[in-house]
This record gives C-alpha cells, structure tokens and sequence, in this order.
C-alpha cells in the first residue's frame, strides 16, 4: 500500500533565474491593468544581478508550503536526469517533501524559467518540456493539489479526473497554471466538475469564463458553475474573495492584504503562497473563513524575498503574526 499523505501536489518543477534589470518602461491601462513591460530593442540592456531558485513551480511551491505548516506532503512531477533536477531533488527534500514519485529522465532537461525582475514585479518567460506524465498509485490521500502543466498534459488530466471521481474521499484543490486556463473549461470539463476549491486571479478567471464581467460576485458564481464547491479569487494588493457554493447567499467573503512590513522586494510565488496555506489550513481542520485569514499572511511574508519558498512560513511564525494582526484585517461578507 502507497504512504498516505495529507496532501499530494501535481504538477510542474522548474529552476528561476531571476535576472533584475534596470532599465526599462512600464505602460498600462488607466485602471492599472493591462501592463506591458517595454525596453529597447536590438541594444544591449544591462543587467544588476541574477539569483537561481531550484525547484520551484506552482504545485513545488504549494508543496513546501503545506510541508513548513506541518503537512505531510509528497510530490508527483519529472525532471531531468542533469544538474537542475538533482539540484530540484535535494531543495525539495531539504523541505520535507516526499519524492518517491518524481521521475528523472535522461533525454529530457528539466524546465528552466526566467524572471525578468523590474521593481518589485516580475515577468516571467516559461517553456514546459514535453515530460511523458502518468499518475502512479498515490493511494488517497486527504487532498490532491493541481497546478501547472505542460501543453501535452490534456490526457494526464482525464486521468487524474477519472481517478477522482472513483475516490471521492480525495478532495481536489486546483490552481490551473497558463497552459491549463488556455486549455479552457470545456477541455477540463471533468477536472473542474471534482473540485472542492478553486484558486485564480481576477483576469484568469475573465479569461476562464471568456467575458469581460467586472462584477467579482458573478466571477465567482460562474466559476462555481462550471462545478468547484467553493471557489477563490485573488485581486492582487486588494485583496481576496471566497465563494462557498455550499452555503448561498451568505457564502462570499472578502479578505484584505495582511499588511507589509517593509515594501516588497518582488511578488513570485504570493499566489501560490496564497493558495496552499488556504489549502493548507482546511487539511488541519480550519474552517474557510479561518483559511482565509491565514492565506495572506504566507503571502505577505513570501514577497519579502527573492523566488517562492523562502518566505514561506511555519505554523507557529504564521499564527504569531494572525495575533499581531491589525483591527482591519478581519473577513467581511460579500
């Protein structure tokens, strides 16, 4: 019989290289959205610095997440049998995240990101290497956490969807990563249908739900249509919204940011942080609204360092600042 695990986390391994640059332009919209990152082209562009963060990844990171909060968590995903994967293993199980089901291949590099790092943002250029994915025999754990994949993933999907919906006591939580909101929700029907929580941002979940809606209420309600129990929404430095399908009309809530120390040094991996300390909160009995007071606090502390994991939080740092938290940062109803 597989281990079992509070939570399994599928998905994609990549080393960052985060190159931080100087000189260069951002344009937006009037609203703030929209923004296009702009430097001069056929030049040379000079550079101040360049970090490299091994192992990383949304599903990596939520597992880090979930391992530091006292989870016992495990990873299902492939890298490269070269230096970056031995260097994704060691991360790893320096984190206490099981490996058992990460597979190396010979012929295959493991992925290899770069962050354009401008301010306190980032851009980051991304190739999925065409890994051959399977699900192995993971048993049934409390929770599966799936995010990022690559473009030849459409099967694994169904896959993992079918085993799903033969072992309901498995809840899913799924954060879709660039190649599966361009999949659509027609092609991950069936992901979408055994979800028990559902994680984006406000312009993922406009292009999920292919409108240009600005009501974050009807975001949420159409997410929750298409069949997670309870859906999350994330509006950057505004804050969160939750919907709870289960228990409408009194089942919204909003979250505000908890707040920053010090100005952050870049936002790779808050989302993440986000997502798998919500998830991670659930896994050790706490209700949503609970949930949602621990999730911004990991994101806070993960934007004061370079790369996703180094900021990540233990349960005991976590629930010191949830007892330093101003009088503003409480839940209110949507």
């Amino acid at each position: 019989m597989p281990e079992q695990f509070d939570l399994v986390a599928i998905g994609d391994v990549t080393s960052d290289a985060f190159i931080k640059i100087r000189e260069a332009e951002v344009h937006c919209d009037v609203n703030k959205e929209n923004c296009k990152i702009s430097m001069r082209f056929g030049d040379k562009i000079p550079f101040e610095n360049v970090t490299i963060v091994a192992s990383v990844g949304n599903s990596p990171n939520a597992a880090v997440s979930a391992a530091r909060l006292g989870l016992k968590v495990a990873l299902v995903s492939n890298l490269g049998k070269d230096y970056h994967g031995e260097e994704a293993l060691a991360a790893l199980a320096k984190n206490n995240v099981n490996t058992h089901w990460v597979k190396q291949h010979e012929d295959i590099p493991t992925n290899y990101h770069y962050v354009l790092w401008y301010q306190d943002d980032r851009t980051i250029l991304i190739k999925h290497e065409q890994f051959p994915y399977a699900l192995p025999d993971i048993g049934s754990p409390k929770w599966i956490y799936l995010s990022s994949l690559g473009e030849n993933s459409l099967p694994f999907h169904h896959e993992i969807g079918a085993h799903l919906a033969k072992r309901p006591e498995i809840k899913l939580a799924f954060q879709p990563g660039t190649f599966q909101i361009k999949l659509g929700k027609t092609e991950l029907a069936d992901i979408y249908k055994v979800t028990e929580i559902f994680f984006c941002n406000v312009e993922e979940a406009k292009r999920i739900l292919e409108t240009r809606e600005e009501d974050i209420k009807k975001l949420l309600v159409g997410i929750s249509e298409l069949g997670p129990k309870v859906v999350v929404i994330t509006d950057a430095i505004r804050g969160a919204y939750v919907y709870d399908g289960a228990n409408p009309p009194a089942g919204g809530w909003f979250m505000p940011p908890y707040p920053d120390p010090k100005p952050p040094l870049e936002r790779t991996g808050a989302g993440d942080a986000f997502a798998s300390t919500f998830v991670s909160a659930l896994a050790l009995g706490k209700t949503i609204p609970e949930a949602l007071a621990w999730a911004p606090i990991n994101s806070m502390s993960v934007v004061q360092y370079v790369g996703a994991q180094e900021g990540l939080l233990t349960r005991e740092k976590l629930e010191q600042y949830l007892t330093q938290a101003p009088a503003d940062y409480r839940i209110r109803e949507i």
